[in-house]
């Protein structure tokens, strides 16, 4: 991606945010100058993966398949001493038709929920003993309610609803063509992107970044070392 693209991204995802309402922690909006007056004080967000993820996941073609994410809270299974949440919170931002590659998590359940805007479309399997698609009906939880779903069913998010997704369910999600951007929230057990996600295929989770010009925010994979 370039990173004139992740720019106008974050930009246009602080302006949406701020539109529903839903206000970002302060540090969502330092930039790179301020973030190298940060001192050891702001480890957890270091430590733990907080703030921006923009990823193409190496597709080049981001309008498409591509996620915005905002990690606002997380733990940290490496180091439970120290972070002992055991669980996670994201917003994220999903067009109309841009999709999130096939995967699921080995440990992590989560709700997705849809926090505002269009539709989310939600495809979904269950994994089978190879950690392919499975042939095999399922039941997921909308809500509170339960609801049968064939292999590769689809379940429709209108604002307010969410689903549980549970370990070993493959999923992927992309907002509904006609309905505009989707506000996209993930609250889940501990949220580990370097050894809990299994996609479908080979992809990369963070994108090769092309810089035609300076980054406006960093991403969480980008801060600089800390003052001491």
């Amino acid at each position: 991606m370039k990173r004139s693209e992740i720019n106008r991204s974050i930009l246009d995802a602080i302006a949406l945010f701020e539109s529903m309402q839903f206000k970002l922690p302060p540090f969502a909006l330092w930039s790179p100058e301020q973030w190298q007056q940060v001192g050891e004080e702001a480890r957890e967000i270091l430590d733990n993966g907080l703030g921006w993820d923009v990823t193409d996941y190496g597709k080049g073609d981001f309008s498409n398949t591509g996620l915005l994410l905002f990690t606002i809270r997380n733990g940290n299974y490496g180091n439970r001493e120290t972070y002992p949440k055991g669980y996670a919170e994201k917003i994220m931002v999903v067009q109309e038709n841009q999709m999130t590659p096939w995967h699921f998590h080995w440990n992590k359940r989560e709700d997705i929920i849809n926090r505002g805007g269009g539709d989310l479309v939600v495809e979904l399997y269950l994994a089978d003993e190879n950690d392919k698609f499975s042939d095999k009906e399922f039941e997921v939880t909308i809500d509170g309610i339960r609801r049968k779903v064939a292999p590769g069913g689809t379940v429709v998010l209108t604002p307010g609803e969410s689903i549980c997704l549970e370990p070993y369910v493959y999923h992927t999600f992309y907002g509904r063509e006609g309905g505009g951007t989707v506000m996209v929230g993930e609250v889940s057990d501990v949220n580990d992107d370097a050894n809990d996600n299994r996609f479908y295929d080979e992809i990369g989770r963070f994108p090769t970044i092309e810089e035609d010009e300076p980054p406006t925010h960093y991403l969480c994979t980008e801060y600089p070392e800390l003052k001491k």
